[in-house]
């Protein structure tokens, strides 16, 4: 299992541009077709959706599916490992390097399990599949495709690309802009030139740079000032510095998943914190900030942008500031919301706008995720915690609700089953991404007996 793992891990496996026969790229399709040479190695049958992805199968004796849906796509490496990211070696017990834990360790531990039913004599009443995706850290396309050749939905499954206990409920995710255009700027005065900041709708902005400029020459001695005394007041890293006869003001924050924005510190927030302190010659400009700095700022559940929504299973929306950008011209704040699993996107945007009409502002809509969810008392949910629990002894855990996504809202009749554990680390996307042995014979375990269970459940 470990050699498995760290062959897969030597393939550095990011969707790339599509080349011939391969969608999602070379290295993707490598490792795709490593994993499905394995699975005739050892006899399983597989099928193969054009490169998309594909399926390896353990066949039933009766009707119906049991499906584990992983996938074998990475995302970039980045900087600052201790090892190799694409070594797979193993020191200090585990298993190093890019997809250890998200998802190419899980997958190959779903795999070993049902290797060591088949190993035993075992046969499965519902076939067991082990479904591969090739685009989860991207578009999903790959998935899209294979589950419309395929045509068949398992009866149970789950997605081993989460958290433990398991986690019967994923919250609404949506992506929007919020617009604006600005009359030409016809008054002499403080300007904002530019202003941009973050990388991704589904991360807390990391950085942020605005441009100003002042007609009237104003000095910079005191723009310096200001910056000092803000970074004084707050503790926040903000610096300034001339370009020409202009002013570059920057901010730091630290990055987190959108799904979870408390754990960061947004530098579009910080920004227009400080911004809010000048006074720009464009009344507009001065709107916009104050609208920011008054509805948004770093509160995180929508309490001052009229979509404060909550219900028992999720808890509060999540209201996450991915990205800004902005000219002379135009602004467009882009926002992440995660809403709770008994809402729907119309009462969010229908909130929302009682606040942006107030100000002039517009909604461009982008991408939508309806939120799934199966009640704890669920058949596949009571039988996962049973099986979780006989495990790791943890009898306090109860099933969750979280603001991510996985292939649960792809597949359905699934939900997320691990793989990490509530006392791991989370390293999933990070630097020094690893998963320990012991970790690894432990989830082959825990699937084995899950596959097992759910193929005879009646």
């Amino acid at each position: 299992m470990v050699a498995s793992l760290s062959k897969l891990i030597a393939i550095p496996s990011v969707v790339s541009d599509a080349k011939d026969d391969m969608p999602f790229g070379e290295n993707v399709h490598r490792a795709y077709q490593c994993m499905m040479e394995m699975a005739e190695a050892e006899g399983f049958q597989t099928y193969n959706a054009d490169n998309y992805g594909g399926h390896i199968d353990f066949p039933g004796t009766e009707s119906g599916i049991v499906g584990v849906v992983g996938h074998l796509d990475v995302v970039p490496e980045g900087d600052g490992w201790d090892f190799a990211p694409y070594g797979g070696d193993v020191i200090d017990g585990a298993v190093w390097g890019r997809g250890t834990t998200d998802d190419k360790g899980p997958v190959v531990a779903s795999f070993y399990a049902m290797k060591a039913l088949k190993d035993c004599g075992y046969q499965p009443k519902r076939t067991i599949r082990l479904i591969l995706g090739l685009d989860e850290e991207t578009n999903w396309h790959g998935m899209k495709h294979y589950m419309e050749n395929v045509g068949e939905q398992p009866d149970f499954g789950f997605t081993p690309d989460g958290d433990f206990p398991a986690i019967h409920g994923e919250m609404g995710i949506l992506v929007f802009d919020i617009v604006r255009k600005f009359p030409p700027m016809g008054m002499k005065g403080l300007e904002l030139s530019s202003f941009k900041g973050g990388t991704a709708a589904n991360s807390v902005a990391d950085h942020a740079r605005a441009v100003l400029h002042d007609s009237t020459g104003a000095g910079y001695d005191t723009l310096k000032e200001k910056v000092a005394q803000f970074r004084s007041e707050k503790g926040c890293k903000i610096n300034c510095k001339g370009i020409g006869k202009s002013f570059e003001v920057t901010v730091q924050g630290i990055s987190a998943h959108g799904a979870k924005p408390e754990q960061g510190k947004n530098a579009v927030t910080i920004m227009m914190e400080f911004l809010g302190r000048l006074n720009f010659a464009s009344e507009d400009t001065n709107d916009f900030i104050s609208f920011y700095n008054t509805h948004i700022g770093d509160r995180l559940h929508g309490e001052n942008m009229g979509c404060a929504f909550a219900d028992e299973p999720s808890g509060k929306l999540v209201f996450n500031v991915g990205m800004i950008d902005w000219d002379k011209k135009t602004v467009k704040l882009t926002i992440n919301i995660r809403y709770p699993v008994t809402m729907d996107d119309e009462a969010v945007y229908s909130g929302i706008m009682g606040v942006l009409d107030q100000y002039g502002l517009g909604i461009v809509k982008g991408k939508h995720e309806k939120p799934i969810y199966m009640p704890e008392d669920a058949p596949l949910i009571n039988t996962l915690m049973e099986i979780y629990r006989r495990h790791t002894g943890d009898m306090q855990s109860k099933p969750l609700v979280i603001g991510g996504g996985t292939y649960a809202r792809a597949v359905e009749n699934t939900v997320a089953f691990g793989a990490k554990f509530p006392e791991d680390e989370d390293r999933m996307h990070q630097k020094n991404e690893r998963i320990p042995i012991d970790h690894m014979v432990k989830l082959a375990e825990i699937y084995a007996e899950a596959v097992y269970r759910l193929s005879e459940l009646a």
